[in-house]
């Protein structure tokens, strides 16, 4: 089981607190996919185009169950995208869900959006900071995590997947290195 702290109060539970979830995008990672919009964000990034994810204790719990159920009922999805909010703040319970979903739908790929870097979360990692078991998890589930906050003076809308110059296509998996050609594949196409 894992604590999700709500308001100040303990709450048993084996899914994440989500603003929202889209059943389908094509707009959130390589082909068709479930989004989850996680709900909390430190970043808080000028011109995000989800702000009431910013608040921490908002949104609502989803049971994994659930979760896995609106998935695995539509057998054209090509993965399930994490998004925020600040998925990894909540990256156990991500990571549980992700590593649940890939037993059950072998072909299903993780997308993660974050605002931290790599090397943030690796650094976090390493010297074991307070968040770097859920940092780990979600790292180890993440086939293509697309890094780094939305900075509006860099605002573009000629890269695949991303709203940010800065933000970068990362490949943590084999998985990973087809989808980035997926997404490099799109790029092409809108030139």
């Amino acid at each position: 089981m894992f604590q999700i702290k709500k308001n100040n109060l303990e709450t048993a539970g084996t899914g994440p607190y989500l603003a929202s979830v889209v059943k389908e995008s094509i707009v959130d990672g390589p082909g068709l996919r479930m989004v989850l919009f996680t709900q909390g964000c430190p970043h808080r990034c000028p011109g995000c185009h989800n702000p009431s994810t910013h608040v921490r204790y908002g949104g609502r719990y989803y049971a994994e169950e659930d979760l896995l159920h609106m998935y695995l009922e539509n057998g054209a999805l090509m993965g399930l995208t994490f998004s925020g909010g600040e998925p990894f703040l909540q990256g156990e319970v991500l990571a549980h869900l992700a590593k649940t979903l890939k037993a059950r739908a072998p072909q299903a790929n993780i997308v993660t959006y974050t605002g931290y870097s790599l090397e943030y979360l690796e650094g976090a990692i390493e010297e074991k900071r307070p968040q770097a078991a859920d940092y780990k998890a979600l790292l180890n589930q993440t086939d293509l995590l697309i890094d780094g906050p939305f900075i509006m003076a860099k605002r573009t809308l000629d890269l695949a997947f991303r709203g940010s110059s800065n933000q970068r296509l990362l490949a943590l998996t084999k998985e990973g290195q087809k989808l980035l050609a997926l997404a490099q594949a799109v790029e092409k196409t809108a030139d």
